[in-house]
């Protein structure tokens, strides 16, 4: 298998087909309006309700001030291909790029970009280690201490890749101005997401070999900061890998499993949850359909949440028990829930760029 079709412990599963339920009366997905794109675009964050970036693979960059109303044109840089993306704040951000020799028109060997004044201008970062060949997933966790009788904050930036390979992890532990890489080839094949639920405690999807015809889906975790990995979830079945996590809670996570197995007899779906900090993870059943392929994945608690997928996603509001289609888009890759003045909203990104507000 073309290598390019990834576009981009004890495993208990549930066997039974997933249920449909009826959706009640409520707001809609909301297409928002965006340059045309063929294709899956990778990322979109945003830092309160109404600043966001999105990016795609043409080395394109836009930012909204309106919650996604109207977007700005900050990038347009061909031979960079915008991976993923990750702000500490309104100024501070940084950019993913998947690097070259995987997908088609991309020469942009420089992996890791900053901004310091919102995205209008970005620079190279320079990372100290193993050199990084690209970039699929940026994590970017705060967290509060006390300074000199004063709450302050710590920031730590770890960016990784990539789809296909190597494994490499940068991290900084000073917001962003230093760097440091490691090579975690030895645990993962890949590294297609990172997230950290606290200073101490986090996730890497990933793949247990670059050959996706021999990988089967993999979760590391870390309980030391990222300075030690475990594996803790690794699935069954070969043509597999994990691709995006989402975690509500601290103990609450659920990860999206992708399968490019050809044998349409091979067709249920599934996706690995966590109810103890990422201990144990089980399966859960997506959907049977061997054309199935999930993407990105994003709840709003511990029971209400989508699944991006083709040929279209899914909604669950049972903490992932029964799936009902949704229509939030094509091949959403990532899922960013926002807190706003009365509730949430949900940002969607994919072939398009849709938003779901929810009250309360």
């Amino acid at each position: 298998m073309d290598r390019r079709q990834l576009m981009a412990g004890t495993v208990a599963i549930a066997v039974a087909p997933s249920v449909s339920w009826s959706q009640a009366a409520e707001p809609a997905w909301v297409k928002l309006p965006t340059e045309p794109y063929r294709g899956k675009q990778d990322d979109v964050v945003f830092v309160d309700a109404m600043t966001g970036w999105y990016g795609n693979g043409l080395g394109r960059l836009f930012r909204t001030t309106d919650g996604g109303q109207t977007w700005t044109k900050q990038l347009d840089r061909p031979g960079t291909f915008v991976r993923a993306l990750g702000f500490v704040d309104s100024q501070l951000g940084f950019l993913g790029n998947i690097g070259p020799d995987y997908f088609p028109g991309v020469t942009d060997t420089t992996p890791l970009y900053r901004t310091r004044d919102g995205g209008t201008s970005w620079e190279p970062i320079a990372i100290e280690g193993p050199a990084v060949t690209g970039i699929c997933a940026i994590d970017v966790h705060k967290a509060s201490f006390i300074n000199a009788g004063v709450l302050d904050h710590r920031v730590t930036v770890r960016a990784g890749g990539r789809v296909g390979g190597p494994a490499l992890l940068a991290t900084s532990r000073d917001g962003g101005e230093t760097w440091t890489s490691e090579d975690l080839s030895s645990l993962t094949a890949m590294i297609l997401d990172i997230h950290f639920v606290d200073e101490r405690i986090g996730f890497i999807a990933g793949a247990t070999d670059t050959s996706v015809e021999q990988s089967r889906a993999l979760i590391l975790r870390t309980g030391d900061g990222g300075r030690s990995w475990s594996r803790v979830y690794e699935g069954q079945r070969p043509f597999e890998l994990t691709w995006k996590m989402s975690f509500p809670t601290e103990a609450t996570g659920y990860v999206t499993v992708q399968s490019y197995d050809p044998d349409p007899a091979v067709s249920q779906r599934v996706l690995a949850k966590t109810t103890d900090g990422g201990l144990t993870w089980s399966e859960l059943p997506l959907v049977d359909n061997p054309a199935a392929r999930a993407f990105g994945i994003g709840f709003v608690d511990e029971q209400h949440g989508w699944i991006g997928a083709m040929p279209h996603g899914f909604e669950t509001r049972d903490g992932g028990a029964t799936w009902a289609p949704a229509t939030m888009g094509l091949a959403v890759n990532k899922v960013r829930v926002v807190p706003t003045a009365t509730g949430k909203a949900v940002f969607a990104i994919g072939v398009e760029l849709h938003r779901l507000d929810i009250q309360g």
